[in-house]
C-alpha cells in the first residue's frame, strides 16, 4: 500500500505551490496550476501513490503544466508582477533585495526559471531537474549558468523564498 493522496497533499501542497510562484512569476496561476495538477494526480492516484517516488512524479507533472501554460498562454497574456506575502514581517532592504531579484528570475526563460527553482528551492541535483524538465543533466547545467550568468548572483537564492 502506498501514499494516500490526502497525506500526500498535507504534506507536499506548500512545496509545490513554492515552485510554482517562482516558476510562473503569478501567485494566482501558480494556486490555479497546483490545483490543476493535484485534481489530475488525484484522480490517477492509485498508480501514482504505488510508485517509489511520487512527489517526483507530481513535480513533473507540475512542470509539463506550467510549461504547457506558458507555451499556449505566456505570448497572449502579459503576466502581473510577483506580489510578495507583505504580511511577513521582513527588514525593508531584505524586501528590496528581494523584490528585485524576483524581477530578475521572472524575466529568464521558462526553462531557465525552472531551473533556478528545482536548484533552489527543491534541491534537486542536476540529474533530478533533468527528469522534471525532461532534459539531460549537461542542458539543466547550461540553463543554470545562464540564468545565473544573467542574474549575476554569486550567494544562493534562499532569500527568495516566497512562502515561509
Amino acid at each position: 500500500m502506498g501514499l494516500d493522496f490526502e497525506t500526500y497533499v498535507a504534506q507536499s501542497r506548500t512545496g509545490l505551490l513554492r515552485l510554482a510562484i517562482v516558476v510562473t512569476d503569478d501567485r494566482e496561476l501558480a494556486q490555479d496550476v497546483v490545483q490543476e495538477v493535484l485534481m489530475k494526480a488525484g484522480q490517477r492516484w492509485a498508480k501514482i501513490g504505488r510508485l517509489d517516488h511520487p512527489h517526483a512524479y507530481v513535480r513533473r507533472m507540475l512542470s509539463n503544466e506550467i510549461i504547457s501554460w506558458h507555451r499556449k498562454w505566456g505570448r497572449v497574456e502579459s503576466r502581473p508582477a510577483l506580489e510578495l506575502d507583505r504580511a511577513i514581517p521582513d527588514p525593508a532592504g531584505a524586501v528590496d533585495r528581494r523584490e528585485a531579484l524576483l524581477r530578475e528570475v521572472a524575466r529568464l526563460p521558462v526553462q531557465q526559471r525552472s531551473a533556478i527553482a528545482l536548484r533552489y528551492f527543491e534541491d534537486l541535483s542536476d540529474e533530478q531537474i533533468g527528469v522534471v524538465l525532461g532534459c539531460r543533466p549537461a542542458t539543466v547545467r547550461a540553463h543554470l549558468h545562464r540564468a545565473l550568468k544573467t542574474l549575476r548572483v554569486e550567494s544562493t537564492l534562499e532569500a527568495l523564498n516566497p512562502i515561509r
